[in-house]
C-alpha cells in the first residue's frame, strides 16, 4: 500500500467507500494553467527564447547571494530567475567556446 493512501484523502478527510475519486488530471490542468500565468512574456525576458522543452533546476543560494541577485535583477528590471538563467546560458556559451565547440 502506498504511504500516501492510508485512509485520508488529499483534503485530510477520511475517505468513504462510496466517495468518488477525482481524476488526477484536474490538478495537473490547474497547475499547468497556474504556471502558464506566472511565465514571463517572451518580449519581456531576454532568456525566454529557445526553451520549448526546458528542464527546471532548483537553485539554493546563501542569504547574501540571494539578496545580491534580487538587487541586481531589480536594477535590470527583470526577475532573479531570469537573470540567473541568463548568466547560466552565458557561462555555458563561454564554456563551449573554451572547448572549441
Amino acid at each position: 500500500m502506498p504511504i500516501g493512501s492510508l485512509g485520508r484523502s488529499k483534503s485530510g478527510r477520511h475517505r468513504d467507500a462510496e466517495e468518488p475519486q477525482q481524476p488526477e488530471t484536474s490538478h495537473d490542468e490547474e497547475l499547468t494553467s497556474y504556471l502558464a500565468a506566472l511565465a514571463p512574456d517572451a518580449d519581456n525576458e531576454t532568456t525566454a527564447s529557445g526553451f520549448g522543452s526546458a528542464q527546471v533546476y532548483q537553485l539554493r543560494l546563501q542569504l547574501m547571494a540571494n539578496e545580491q541577485l534580487k538587487e541586481l535583477a531589480a536594477e535590470r528590471q527583470t526577475s532573479p530567475q531570469a537573470l540567473a538563467t541568463e548568466w547560466v546560458m552565458q557561462r555555458l556559451e563561454w564554456e563551449a567556446r573554451q572547448r572549441g565547440h
